[in-house]
């Protein structure tokens, strides 16, 4: 693995300050255990039957999550800048992952492993602000969910679509159509269907 530089930490901390703030002493006592990788395109962070030993900042790039059924992968999820990646049950239990992660695209993150992660809940000075972290960070992966699981409930495919497009990171560009569709829950013909008849009533 490379060298942290100041600036991914800078980025770390600044998104990091939505669920805790450390001064500077705990700060520096957090940075040592931080590590930053870099995944090429389609390299996976974590496979299903694996344990996920790590807790992901993405500082540029994205990833998807996936499963395999019946040979077919199909995608649940997208994670992009500024955001959190694990397979955090298994990160958490020790469990195998039952989804894999891979890289949409050249990804960099910043790790922490489930070691460092522990030495920093037994630090006293860190303890009760990883605590704190942790917990909010739990609740972030929850929310997630729960509108993963009502976008499908209460939109049709092409609000659900719409939401997608809407949320000004350029995501239609970066990634295959079929993910995408995966995503949506319907096929890929579907999906250019759709696309074409958004753009006629967007004229």
């Amino acid at each position: 693995m490379d060298a942290v530089t100041q600036a991914q930490l800078n980025q770390f901390r600044e998104h990091m300050a939505a669920y805790v703030e450390f001064n500077e002493a705990e700060w520096i006592l957090c940075t040592q255990h931080i590590a930053v990788k870099t995944l090429k395109k389609k390299q996976h962070f974590i496979e299903a039957g694996q344990v996920c030993h790590q807790l992901g900042f993405i500082l540029s790039g994205s990833v998807r999550f996936y499963h395999l059924v019946d040979g077919n992968d199909i995608t649940g999820y997208f994670c992009f800048e500024n955001e959190y990646v694990s397979s955090y049950k298994s990160f958490l239990t020790g469990e195998p992952s039952v989804n894999y992660i891979q890289a949409l695209e050249p990804t960099t993150m910043l790790l922490v492993s489930r070691k460092d992660w522990q030495q920093m809940l037994n630090n006293p000075m860190l303890a009760y602000k990883m605590e704190h972290f942790g917990r909010l960070l739990a609740e972030y992966y929850l929310i997630c969910y729960e509108d993963r699981v009502n976008s499908f409930i209460t939109q049709t495919p092409e609000e659900r679509y719409l939401d997608f497009f809407s949320s000004g990171r350029a995501i239609l560009q970066r990634m295959p159509q079929r993910y995408i569709a995966n995503y949506l829950g319907i096929t890929p013909v579907s999906l250019s269907r759709m696309r074409k008849r958004i753009m006629i009533d967007h004229k």
